[in-house]
C-alpha cells in the first residue's frame, strides 16, 4: 500500500518525505532515544516510527507532528504554509482585487 501511495506522488514530494524522515532519525539519535522510547512517548508503535523515519508517505500528519513535538521540533513546522510568507499567494490575491479607478477631476477655468 505504501508503495502505491509513494508512486502516485510527485518525485519532489517523495524526496521531501524521505528527507524529513532522515531528519527525524538524526534528531532522535542526537537525543540518544531508542525507537522504542520515542514511539512509546508519542503513543505510537515502533513500526509507525520506522515508517516515518524511512520516509513512507502514508503516516498521519498528527502522528508526524507528535513525533516532532516530542523531539522539541514542533516550532519548526509552524512556518509551513504560513500565509504571511506566501509571496506567490499574495501576488495572486492582489491580482484578483478590483482595481480602483479614480474619477477624473474636471478642469476649472478660473
Amino acid at each position: 500500500m505504501a508503495q502505491i501511495i509513494a508512486k502516485s506522488l510527485p518525485v519532489e514530494v517523495q524526496q521531501s518525505v524521505r528527507q524529513l524522515g532522515e531528519h527525524i532519525r538524526t534528531a532522535r539519535l542526537r537525543r540518544q532515544l531508542s525507537t522504542e522510547e520515542l514511539a512509546q512517548a508519542c503513543g505510537i508503535g515502533r513500526r509507525t516510527l520506522y515508517r516515518i523515519e524511512n520516509g513512507e508517505p502514508g503516516v498521519a500528519v498528527g502522528t508526524l507532528l507528535a513525533v516532532l513535538w516530542k523531539l522539541g521540533l514542533l516550532d519548526t513546522v509552524r512556518a509551513v504554509a504560513d500565509p504571511d510568507t506566501d509571496e506567490h499567494g499574495k501576488i495572486l490575491e492582489a491580482a484578483r482585487r478590483p482595481q480602483r479607478v479614480r474619477a477624473s477631476v474636471p478642469d476649472n477655468d478660473f
